[in-house]
């Protein structure tokens, strides 16, 4: 499956272990909030697609939930899916397979889809119908990202001079690979409803416009070195080798030399950032090109 993973998520997840253990997981208040929209909170045994699981930190979630969700964790990286495999997490079956084909997910058997800190990876036409092909007719499609100040959208405002330093070192990185901060995952849902004055009256969306949105604000206290670690963790930098890495361990260096942010009695550092949220609705009656 490794030809239907973008290159630079091929190689800036290589090694699952140390991405699970870099990346947190996710504010409860976010969890709870986000399946209340996707009308699965309390609906018992609900069937849900995690697209894009990786290490399995949203699906540990969903597992260890009271609803008794049935979860069929989509992964198409051999090492992240390694890393999940491990977790032998309950009511939980792992599926080699990528947004464009879910394959053992049978078509309109899943309540709701969630894509955690992945669907810009794959915002496109061909994922949106194969989303849409295995929810049940008003099935709900979920995303969630967890968003550091150093890796947010230019308009969102950093707490601290350090972080806005590491947001400026992550912006000039010249990466042109999609992230969450370009915004450009959303063209794929408006596309749905482009037209012409020829075409206005064909238009037959999949999923409901405009997205639901919300977002929760976190603050994690970390160790120095864990904050590089998980700035270390993101693909674009996780590639880096040699000189380039040694490169960016200097800026990083340079940017934390004498924080603004006081320390707690352990020396931590607290690290800002946001939990963002949207969702839709699968639109009942629409048509898949293959007549699904």
């Amino acid at each position: 499956m490794t030809s239907s993973i973008p290159p630079a998520a091929a190689k800036g997840f290589q090694n699952g272990s140390r991405y699970d253990q870099a990346r947190p997981s996710y504010p409860s208040e976010a969890v709870d909030s986000l399946l209340k929209h996707l009308q699965i909170d309390g609906l018992k045994g609900a069937r849900i697609v995690d697209l894009g699981a990786g290490t399995g930190i949203f699906t540990k979630l969903l597992a260890n939930r009271h609803e008794g969700f049935e979860i069929f964790a989509v992964e198409p990286h051999a090492d992240m899916r390694a890393e999940l495999e491990k977790k032998g997490l309950k009511n939980v079956k792992v599926v080699e397979g990528g947004a464009s084909s879910m394959r053992g997910v049978e078509s309109r058997c899943v309540d709701a889809v969630v894509a955690a800190q992945a669907f810009h990876w794959f915002a496109n036409m061909g994922a949106l119908e194969e989303i849409y092909r295995v929810l049940i007719p008003g099935g709900m499609f979920g995303m969630i990202w967890n968003i550091e100040d150093y890796n947010a959208l230019k308009s969102w405002e950093p707490t601290t001079k350090w972080e806005a330093k590491l947001k400026e070192i992550t912006w000039a990185s010249g990466d042109d690979h999609p992230r969450f901060r370009h915004e450009k995952w959303r063209q794929v849902f408006e596309k749905q409803v482009e037209s012409t004055p020829l075409t206005i009256q064909a238009a037959d969306p999949l999923f409901s416009l405009p997205l639901g949105e919300e977002s929760v604000k976190f603050t994690y206290w970390l160790s120095r070195e864990a904050i590089l670690n998980r700035y270390h963790s993101q693909s674009q930098f996780a590639v880096l080798e040699g000189e380039q890495l040694l490169d960016i361990k200097r800026r990083f260096d340079e940017a934390m030399a004498g924080s603004d942010a006081d320390k707690n009695e352990r020396g931590e550092l607290p690290l800002h950032g946001q939990t963002y949220f949207a969702w839709t609705t699968a639109i009942p009656g629409a048509s898949l090109k293959d007549g699904g």
